[in-house]
């Protein structure tokens, strides 16, 4: 099973483009990052760039329209993500728990969606894309 790990850094949302970082609490994390890819579940991470340096595409009216970020309407931003696959939903908040994120951080845990878990009939408008995970 796969899930994603997804950072959730309370203000980021207002941080702004140059942003540092704290070497201490990145080798911590480094750490935790090693330990997922040294138990074989880690499949990739990444953090992110704040919001500030952003964009959003909405479709509302019908028609894309670009909006640059700082979003003000934001409340949580992500900051990073994890994809791992393990064998359970417990395995996952198990990694979670060890993360050594700070009091200001909350990580959500999203189970992926796999080609399997859904009807035939979406299952036969997917096939033929070699993209997906059966």
């Amino acid at each position: 099973m796969r899930f994603m790990m997804l950072m959730i850094p309370l203000g980021y949302e207002a941080a702004p483009p140059d942003v540092q970082l704290d070497p201490e609490r990145f080798a911590a994390m480094m750490r935790y990052n090693e330990a997922l890819k040294d138990a074989g579940v880690l499949i990739t991470l990444d953090g992110l760039h704040p919001p500030s340096m952003g964009a959003r595409v909405s479709f509302s009216t019908g028609v894309p329209v670009v909006t640059d970020g700082p979003f003000t309407e934001a409340k949580e931003v992500l900051g990073g993500y994890w994809m791992i696959e393990v064998d359970s939903r417990d395995e996952a908040i198990a990694w979670a728990s060890k993360c050594p994120a700070s009091a200001n951080e909350i990580i959500e845990i999203r189970q992926v969606q796999e080609i399997a878990d859904f009807s035939p009939e979406v299952q036969a408008a997917a096939a033929g894309f070699s993209g997906l995970k059966t």
